[in-house]
C-alpha cells in the first residue's frame, strides 16, 4: 500500500515522531514548539506553526509531502501562498528544494522517526474487510470521546444539509416561512412521493392558502385539486364538494394542477398512500398557517411535536384511502415515526440553518435539543454501529452516525476521524 500523505499529517499533528528535539536534513537542531493549525483549504497544510531552528524562532506554515520532490510536482514553487513555508516535512528527502530567494527550504525527514506499528495499524484499519474500518475496535473506545466526535460530525451534517435550505431561501427572496412550507411538503412525501409533494407546494404558495385559513373545505380543495386528484367522477358528497370548489378556485387564481401520474401507490402500506398524506398535510395547514414563524416562538421540544398531533383531518378519510374506494378503520393521525421524521429532516434543520444565518445561537441549540428528544431512526446503517457495541437512543446520535458512515467510514478517512485517531494512537 502506498504511504498516504494524510498519514504523515497524522504523525506531525500528534507529535508521534518520537522525540521533542529533532534534526533537519541539513544537520541543524529542530524544536517543535507548536505544530500549527491544520488547513482544510487551499495552501500549505499547517498554518501558524512555531519552531526553533538552531537558535532562531520561526513562525509560519508547514507543508507535508511523501517525497520532497512532490513540492515541484505540485508546482508550489510557482504559488505565492507557499513563500511563507518555514518547514518541509517529508517521508523521503529525495531532492533539495529552494525558495525563490535561493535559500534552502528546511526539511524534516520522518522516515525512521515513528514506530512502524503505527503504519501497520493504519494499513490494517483501512484495509480491513469489515463493514466499516473500526467495527471490531469501536467497543473499546471511550463513550465520552465517541459522543464528543459525533457532536462535531452532527454539525457537519447540518451545515451540509443547510445548503439546500439557503438555496431555497435565496430562490424565494429571503422568505423563510415559504421555504419551511416547501421543505415540509417535500418531507410529507417520505422519499417515494417527495417530488410530487414538492411540485405541489411550488404550485400552491402558502400565501394563497393563508387567504382561506378559516375555510377548511377551500384549503382541502386547493391541495387535492392542485395534486391532480379531483379530475375524475365522484359519487360521494365530500369529493363532489371539493371538485366544485376547486373548479371555481382554479379559474379564480389561474391555477394549473401538477401531473397526477407522478404519485406512487404501488408497494406502499395504505397508511402511506399519498391521498391520506395530503389529507394530513391539509389538516396541518388548516391548523397552523405560517408554521415556521410559530415554531420560532416555541420554547420547548414537546410543544413543537404536539403541532403534528390530533390533526383535524376530514372525517371522510376515516373510511377511505382513495376517493372512490372505501376502507375500514383508517388511522387519521400521523404516527410517531412520521413526526420524528419531520423533527429530524425539516424542523431541526431549518432551526439550525435559520440560527446560523441570523447569528442566533439559541436556535441552533434548540435544533440540537430537538434531535436529543427525538427517537433514533431505525435503519441498516444504525444497526451496524449498534451491533459493533454503540448505544444509539436519539436522533442526535443517529444523524451523526449517518454522516460518519458516509463521509468518514465509507471513504476510510480514519485519520480525519476522532475515533479512528484514538484507535491508531492507542
Amino acid at each position: 500500500m502506498k504511504l498516504p500523505e494524510e498519514f504523515l499529517h497524522f504523525i506531525w499533528q500528534f507529535r508521534l515522531y518520537g522525540s521533542q528535539r529533532l534534526q533537519l536534513s541539513s544537520g541543524e537542531d529542530l524544536l517543535v514548539i507548536e505544530t500549527g493549525m491544520p488547513n482544510k483549504n487551499a495552501g500549505p497544510d499547517f498554518s501558524r506553526a512555531k519552531l526553533l531552528i538552531g537558535n532562531t524562532t520561526w513562525v509560519g506554515h508547514v507543508e507535508i509531502h511523501v517525497k520532497s520532490s512532490d513540492w515541484l510536482i505540485h508546482q508550489h514553487q510557482l504559488d505565492d501562498a507557499y513563500e511563507n513555508v518555514i518547514l518541509h516535512v517529508v517521508y523521503e528527502d529525495d531532492e533539495p528544494i529552494y525558495r525563490r530567494d535561493g535559500t534552502l527550504l528546511p526539511v524534516l525527514r520522518l522516515k525512521g522517526l515513528f514506530q512502524a506499528k503505527l503504519l501497520e495499524n493504519y494499513q490494517q484499519l483501512i484495509g480491513s474487510a469489515n463493514r466499516f474500518p473500526c467495527e471490531k475496535q469501536l467497543a473499546q473506545v471511550d463513550e465520552f470521546l465517541i459522543n464528543g466526535f459525533l457532536s462535531r460530525v452532527l454539525v457537519e451534517r447540518l451545515e451540509y444539509k443547510s445548503a439546500t435550505v439557503y438555496a431555497t431561501v435565496a430562490e424565494l427572496q429571503g422568505n423563510w416561512d415559504e421555504t419551511f412550507y416547501r421543505l415540509l411538503a417535500k418531507n410529507f412525501g417520505f422519499n417515494i412521493n417527495a417530488v410530487p409533494m414538492e411540485l405541489l407546494a411550488q404550485s400552491l404558495p402558502q400565501k394563497l392558502l393563508a387567504r382561506y385559513k378559516d375555510q377548511p373545505l377551500q384549503i382541502e380543495a386547493l391541495i387535492f385539486g392542485q395534486a391532480g386528484f379531483l379530475n375524475q367522477t365522484f359519487d360521494e358528497a365530500y369529493p363532489l364538494q371539493l371538485k366544485t370548489e376547486y373548479l371555481f378556485l382554479k379559474k379564480k387564481h389561474k391555477l394549473m394542477p401538477i401531473d397526477n401520474s407522478l404519485w406512487k401507490f404501488m408497494r406502499m402500506r395504505p397508511q402511506n398512500f399519498p391521498t391520506l398524506r395530503l389529507a394530513q398535510f391539509a389538516a396541518l395547514i388548516i391548523r397552523s398557517n405560517h408554521l415556521f414563524s410559530k415554531i420560532l416562538t416555541i420554547k420547548d421540544d414537546q410543544s413543537i411535536q404536539k403541532l403534528f398531533e390530533d390533526l383535524p383531518v376530514n372525517p371522510f378519510w376515516k373510511t377511505h384511502y382513495h376517493f372512490n374506494k372505501k376502507a375500514d378503520k383508517v388511522s387519521l393521525q400521523l404516527g410517531r415515526s412520521s413526526v420524528a421524521n419531520f423533527s429530524i429532516n425539516t424542523i431541526s434543520l431549518c432551526l439550525f440553518a435559520y440560527g446560523k444565518a441570523m447569528d442566533q445561537s439559541y436556535l441552533t441549540t434548540r435544533a440540537f435539543s430537538l434531535l436529543e428528544h427525538t427517537p433514533a431512526e431505525q435503519n441498516a446503517v444504525i444497526d451496524l454501529y449498534r451491533k459493533a457495541g454503540l448505544e444509539v437512543h436519539t436522533a442526535f446520535n443517529s444523524q451523526a452516525l449517518l454522516q460518519l458512515k458516509k463521509t468518514y467510514c465509507n471513504e476510510k478517512k480514519c485519520l480525519n476521524c476522532g475515533i479512528g485517531i484514538k484507535i491508531l494512537k492507542k
